[in-house]
């Protein structure tokens, strides 16, 4: 059974917050966030810039990436918009503390 494919989309708002969400129709959810008749967040920080789009061919896997994504820190979602996809693994919380790299256990 073929799907139609779904986004996972990120806008950069008026205060510089970052809203996150996922459709299966891109350009009609755009056009609800743009006109501010998309109801809840981006609605209240208008206007709002598309900065990030992603591609799936299951709304189950867009579903993931969206949940995914918005678990991350502001600096790993900003090197996801920029392409800067080396750096992701670097800023994953788990390797971070208080914006540090946690010390590392070597002696040399």
């Amino acid at each position: 059974m073929r799907q139609d494919p779904s986004w996972v989309y990120m806008l950069r708002c008026a205060d510089g917050s970052y809203y996150i969400g996922c459709t299966t129709n891109l350009g009609h959810r755009l056009g609800q966030h743009y006109a501010g008749t998309f109801e809840g967040y981006t609605a209240t920080r208008l206007p709002v810039e598309c900065v990030y789009v992603a591609e799936f061919q299951s709304l189950h896997d867009a579903i993931a990436w969206e949940r995914r994504i918005k678990r991350w820190s502001r600096v790993k979602k900003e090197a996801l918009i920029a392409q800067a996809y080396d750096q992701l693994p670097l800023l994953a919380r788990s390797y971070q503390h208080h914006g540090r790299p946690i010390a590392s256990f070597d002696t040399a």
